[in-house]
């Protein structure tokens, strides 16, 4: 199985993962296709635009939801009012499917998950991933964290409408059972995400507190044309980000209406890229761009006046003007004291070689 996304995250680099959760049902009915020709498209269109993992939704209605569950989503968007009624509509894949969506993967280079949200997915999906991803909805859900946790895989865990506390106890929850690298996503569960209410400093907050995990953010708002949201999160420290993706923005239901599409992924990327670029390494050195600068424009040690040779320089013999070509002001005190080893005219940049240490 194609192990990117921890691959990446050790090596600090950025991760990009397309939650097609369910959307493909939605694709299939739009261009009358099967709905595992629909999954696969929505697969091969991220590896096509540089996404480095796929992640579905792996669940059963009558196993995560109750019949008279109320909708917590935009009705304008998706007007089904029962979660479970909602849920119906997206649970026919198996395992069977998910294998050969996985095998797909593997053969484009994109790595597969799947969020698990029952103990018989969570079992069958573990052959088929390198990586669990648990759901902000389960961030409480304990006994079934633990569960997975118990797969001693790397987990992504959501921590979207969660308090500090509720964080700590799910985390708490994994290491006891886990010895595997944890990743954090903030996450606000309001879809679509208001600008207003992306809190992005949550991701500092939580690479601070968590300075041992990974950090990074499942993105609910709109896609912008400037990626300012996802630039946003990465420069705050959020190295994965995970977001809904679709094929149509237009088509209502379920995730569509806040999701990117291949042209947002590459966009982001690309924005992404260009962060990397004009954020550099951060090393505390000199880059070699700046050599001709430095030379030129910093201060080298200057005669003040004549000095005979022979002369005992002083330090009221000397100033510092650029260029940077001679004696660093910072070592005047070796050029006080020393005799001059020829005659030196005012307004010369004092070399090693007029100086007498005799």
């Amino acid at each position: 199985m194609t192990g990117t996304i921890m691959n990446r995250l050790e090596k600090g680099q950025f991760v990009l993962i397309a939650e097609i959760g369910v959307n493909y049902y939605d694709i299939a009915k739009q261009r009358g296709i099967s709905d595992m020709d629909a999954a696969k498209l929505m697969i091969k269109e991220a590896a096509d635009a540089g996404i480095h993992a796929v992640k579905f939704q792996t669940y059963k209605a009558g196993t995560l939801a109750a019949k008279d569950s109320p909708y917590y989503w935009d009705i304008t968007e998706e007007p089904t009012r029962s979660q479970y009624e909602l849920f119906t509509k997206f649970d026919s894949f198996g395992y069977n499917e998910y294998k050969g969506l996985c095998e797909y993967s593997d053969e484009l280079g994109i790595e597969f998950l799947s969020t698990a949200f029952d103990i018989e997915s969570a079992d069958y999906l573990d052959a088929l991933m390198n990586v669990y991803k648990i759901s902000s909805s389960d961030l409480s859900n304990i006994p079934f964290i633990e569960y997975q946790a118990k797969k001693n895989k790397p987990i992504l865990l959501s921590v979207g409408a969660s308090n500090e506390d509720e964080i700590d106890r799910a985390v708490d929850a994994i290491r006891r059972n886990n010895d595997k690298k944890i990743t954090l996503l903030h996450c606000v569960l309001e879809y679509p995400t208001p600008l207003e209410d992306a809190n992005l400093n949550k991701i500092a907050t939580l690479k601070s507190r968590y300075p041992d995990l990974y950090i990074g953010y499942s993105d609910h708002t709109k896609p912008t044309k400037e990626c300012d949201i996802i630039k946003c999160a990465y420069n705050l420290g959020a190295q994965l980000v995970e977001k809904h993706f679709t094929l149509d923005k237009t088509l209502k239901g379920n995730d569509h209406y806040h999701a990117m599409d291949p042209d947002d992924a590459r966009a982001i990327l690309a924005s992404i890229e260009r962060m990397d670029m004009i954020r550099g390494d951060g090393s505390l050195k000199c880059l070699d761009t700046e050599g001709a600068a430095r030379a030129n424009a910093r201060r080298s040690v200057v005669s003040a006046c004549d000095i005979s040779k022979g002369t005992v320089i002083t330090k009221e013999m000397l100033t510092a003007k650029r260029p940077g070509t001679g004696i660093s002001p910072a070592d005047i005190d070796k050029v006080i004291g020393c005799r001059a080893a020829t005659d030196i005219k005012d307004d010369t940049i004092i070399q090693e070689s007029m100086l007498s240490h005799e």
